[in-house]
C-alpha cells in the first residue's frame, strides 16, 4: 500500500481546495483558454503543494515523491484537466533538476519563488521538429563573456504565455548529441516586460483550453552562465531524470478517469431507454466492469514505479509502461463513456465530451506512445 494516512490527508487538502478555488471557476477559464496562474499558484504555494518532496530549505516540505504523485491523483479530479498539467509543469517537470542539481543560489532566486507560487514556471523541450525525439533538438546557446546567447525556438510549452521562467534544454557545445546538451534558466519576464530577443506566440489547442500554451523565439537572448542548472553537458541525463517524475505525474493525473465512470453509470442509471434503465444491459456493465479494472491495474503499475523510484531505482522502464497504459486507457475509457452518454455525452458542456479532448493529449505529450514503446522495446532487450 503507497498511501498512508498522511498522504490520504493530503489529497483531501487538495480536494477542498478544487472544490473551492478551482471548479467554480473551469468553465469561465475554459472560455478565456488561460487560467490565473500567478493567482492560483500563490495559494496553492500557501499550503505547501507546489514543492512537496522539494528541499526544506528552500521552502519545499522535504518529504518524498509518493506525496507529490498523491497531489497529482487528487488534482487529477479537477473538472478540467489542464489544470492539473499546468500544476504538474510547476512541481514534477520544470523543477526536479533545479532542486536536485542547481546551486543554491539559483535555487534560492528561482526554486523558492516556484515553490511558494510567487512565479509561475516552464519546461522548454520540444521543437517544432524536435518533439519525442529530444536528441535531435536544434536550439543552442553560445558562451560570450559571461553570457550564453541563445538562439531557436521551442514548441508547446504549457504556463508558456504567462511563465516567469523557463527551463531549457539547449545544445551548449557541438559534442555527441547526448553529451552537448544543457539545462539553462531562462527569464521570459524583465520587469514589466519580455526579455530582448524574446518572442512568445500562444498556441490553440483541441484539448486542456484552460491551459496556456505557447511557442517560445529566441534571438540573441542573452542569460548569465550561472544560470546553467548543474553541470554543462549534462542537460539530456537531468532531462530524462525529469522525465520519469514527468511520466509518473501523468499516470497518476489519469487515475481520475474514475470519476468518468462513476458518472457515465450515474447517468445511465437514471437514463430510460425502452422501458427500463440504460445501465440494466448487461453489455455496458460488464464494459464499465472491465474499463475500471483496467484503471486499478494502470493504479497498481503507478504505484509500483513510485515506490521503486523513492527506493533509487531505475524506473525509465516501468514508468514508460505507466505513461502508455495511462494514454491509451484514459482515452478509451472517454470514448466508451460518450458512446454510452450517447446524444448528451456529445454535448460540448458534458464533462464526458471535455474529458475526451482533454484525454486524448495523454498519448502524444510527454513523450508520444511510440516511444514509450521504443522505451520499454529497448529495456527488454528487444533492440539496440
Amino acid at each position: 500500500m503507497l498511501y498512508t494516512e498522511e498522504h490520504r490527508s493530503m489529497m483531501e487538502t487538495v480536494r477542498r481546495f478544487v472544490a473551492e478555488e478551482v471548479d467554480p471557476f473551469v468553465d469561465e477559464w475554459e472560455a478565456a483558454e488561460v487560467f490565473p496562474a500567478h493567482a492560483l499558484f500563490r495559494k496553492m504555494g500557501a499550503l505547501g503543494l507546489l514543492g512537496v518532496d522539494k528541499p526544506i530549505e528552500f521552502g519545499g516540505l522535504g518529504l518524498d515523491f509518493s506525496y507529490s504523485l498523491a497531489v497529482a491523483e487528487a488534482l487529477g479530479y479537477v473538472k478540467a484537466q489542464g489544470i492539473g498539467m499546468a500544476v504538474g509543469v510547476q512541481s514534477d517537470m520544470a523543477t526536479p533538476a533545479l532542486a536536485r542539481h542547481g546551486s543554491d543560489a539559483l535555487r534560492r532566486e528561482f526554486l523558492a519563488p516556484a515553490i511558494a507560487g510567487e512565479m509561475v514556471v516552464s519546461i522548454g523541450v520540444s521543437e517544432a521538429g524536435a518533439g519525442s525525439d529530444v536528441a535531435s533538438i536544434r536550439t543552442h546557446a553560445r558562451r560570450e563573456g559571461g553570457d550564453y546567447v541563445i538562439n531557436g525556438s521551442k514548441m508547446w510549452i504549457t504556463n508558456g504565455t504567462q511563465a516567469d521562467w523557463v527551463c531549457l534544454l539547449c545544445n551548449t557545445s557541438d559534442g555527441p548529441v547526448h553529451k552537448n546538451k544543457s539545462l539553462i534558466i531562462v527569464p521570459l519576464r524583465e520587469g514589466s516586460g519580455r526579455p530582448r530577443g524574446l518572442e512568445v506566440q500562444k498556441i490553440r489547442k483541441f484539448g486542456m483550453w484552460c491551459s496556456d500554451t505557447a511557442q517560445l523565439f529566441f534571438d540573441n537572448v542573452r542569460v548569465p552562465v550561472a544560470n546553467c542548472i548543474g553541470e554543462e553537458g549534462m542537460g539530456f541525463i537531468y532531462q530524462m531524470q525529469q522525465f520519469q517524475q514527468e511520466r509518473l505525474n501523468a499516470a497518476a493525473r489519469r487515475l481520475a478517469a474514475l470519476g468518468l465512470i462513476e458518472q457515465t453509470a450515474a447517468y445511465l442509471r437514471e437514463r430510460q431507454a425502452f422501458g427500463r434503465p440504460l445501465l440494466d444491459n448487461q453489455y455496458i456493465q460488464y464494459k464499465l466492469a472491465e474499463l475500471k479494472t483496467e484503471l486499478e491495474a494502470l493504479r497498481g503499475l503507478t504505484y509500483m514505479a513510485t515506490e521503486m523510484m523513492i527506493a533509487g531505482g531505475d524506473v525509465t522502464e516501468l514508468a514508460s509502461m505507466a505513461k502508455l497504459k495511462a494514454g491509451r486507457l484514459s482515452r478509451e475509457i472517454a470514448d466508451w463513456c460518450m458512446q454510452f452518454q450517447g446524444g448528451m455525452g456529445y454535448t460540448w458542456d458534458n464533462p464526458v465530451s471535455r474529458a475526451y479532448r482533454d484525454f486524448r493529449l495523454g498519448s502524444i505529450g510527454g513523450g508520444a506512445d511510440e516511444v514509450m514503446m521504443m522505451v520499454i522495446a529497448r529495456k527488454m532487450g528487444l533492440m539496440a
